[in-house]
């Protein structure tokens, strides 16, 4: 009992002193942290903060966020990434409003059920706002973990996150089940950080650690090395007429499905490739200039992107894209990031 001890209430210890301040640690209203759980998947704090408190101003409620309109939704959504978190935060906000009265539910395996919620979100909600215990196993928590029981298992694999999830349960305490989750997962993006040298002095794990006693810190966590990005290369257009640009709206399926782009070729053109493209689009006579070029790095592939700037007197009509004045870039469709580099040169 004694290390049982040890380790959640010297954590705790740790954590009362150390904790963030956080938009999201204000109170514990589920709906606040289950919105910003699904935004910290992938995207780092200090970059999530202003996005969290625009979204909370436009959607306070899950109400609102059940019937707001979708290009609203990838608007306010717009720079975060991974765009199908935010439709599936919607249907999920559906059902929520439809079978638990508006009120997500006080329960692991409902939350589970919803839509886009999976064994991690459904830990941290339903520890930090309902004080279920149950684990919240995040990366930087199975981190902690590896170095503290000096555990050499594969951390990306699933049957690694639930042994050590159900390891942790045996140290959680009942009466702070959600402040024990956050302290581990603020001692993994604090102290006990990814890249770089953990700040090991600054540990309450550091007497009873065994990759800081054993000097395996460098060896752990274990991980699959991922596969090499595939690389893509792109022309974007950037056909201007006056204040109006055009921009066309991708397919229902695949990378960034069903947001809006600049038009683009899934090649590196040259200046002959470009001319060509021109005149099968009727803009023989139109001025061009080089626009720049962007890299984008998704999971699995790198955008390699040369922009062509192309000014016309008046726009030519096309099935393929919409004419919108530039300034409805900033406040009504919503462009990837991967296109910012091109949107800045308008």
């Amino acid at each position: 009992m004694e290390q049982r001890y040890d380790l959640s209430g010297s954590l705790l210890h740790w954590y009362d002193y150390n904790k963030r301040i956080l938009p999201w640690r204000e109170n514990k209203d589920p709906y606040r942290i289950w919105i910003s759980e699904i935004m910290l998947q992938q995207t780092r704090v200090e970059a999530v903060k202003p996005y969290f408190d625009r979204f909370m101003e436009a959607l306070p409620t899950v109400y609102d966020l059940a019937k707001v309109d979708e290009d609203r939704l990838m608007k306010l959504w717009e720079g975060l990434g991974y765009y199908n978190r935010a439709r599936n935060l919607k249907a999920a906000a559906q059902t929520i409003v439809e079978e638990y009265g508006g009120q997500l539910p006080a329960d692991y395996d409902k939350l589970l059920s919803l839509k886009g919620i999976g064994m991690y979100t459904a830990g941290a909600i339903g520890s930090i706002a309902f004080e279920l215990q149950v684990p919240a196993v995040d990366g930087n928590v199975l981190r902690v973990l590896a170095r503290l029981w000096g555990d050499d298992s594969d951390i990306l694999k699933d049957k690694t996150k639930k042994a050590m999830g159900r390891r942790i349960m045996e140290f959680m305490p009942e009466d702070r089940p959600g402040d024990f989750n956050q302290a581990l997962i603020e001692l993994g993006a604090t102290v006990c950080v990814p890249n770089g040298q953990p700040l090991c002095d600054q540990c309450p794990w550091d007497t009873v650690c065994k990759a800081y006693k054993e000097d395996l810190i460098d060896q752990l966590p274990v991980k699959t090395p991922k596969k090499a990005r595939r690389i893509e290369r792109k022309t974007v257009f950037l056909l201007e007429c006056g204040e109006q640009i055009a921009i066309h709206k991708r397919g229902d399926k695949g990378l960034l499905a069903g947001l809006w782009e600049f038009p683009n070729e899934d090649k590196k053109m040259d200046a002959e490739d470009i001319k060509e493209w021109m005149a099968e689009h009727y803009m023989e006579d139109a001025k061009t200039k080089a626009a720049g070029k962007g890299k984008h790095i998704f999971s699995h592939v790198e955008w390699h992107m040369e922009g062509v700037r192309i000014s016309l007197k008046t726009p030519i009509q096309s099935e393929n894209y919409v004419w919108v004045l530039k300034k409805e870039l900033e406040n009504t469709y919503a462009l990837p990031s991967a296109f910012e580099i091109f949107r800045k040169i308008l």
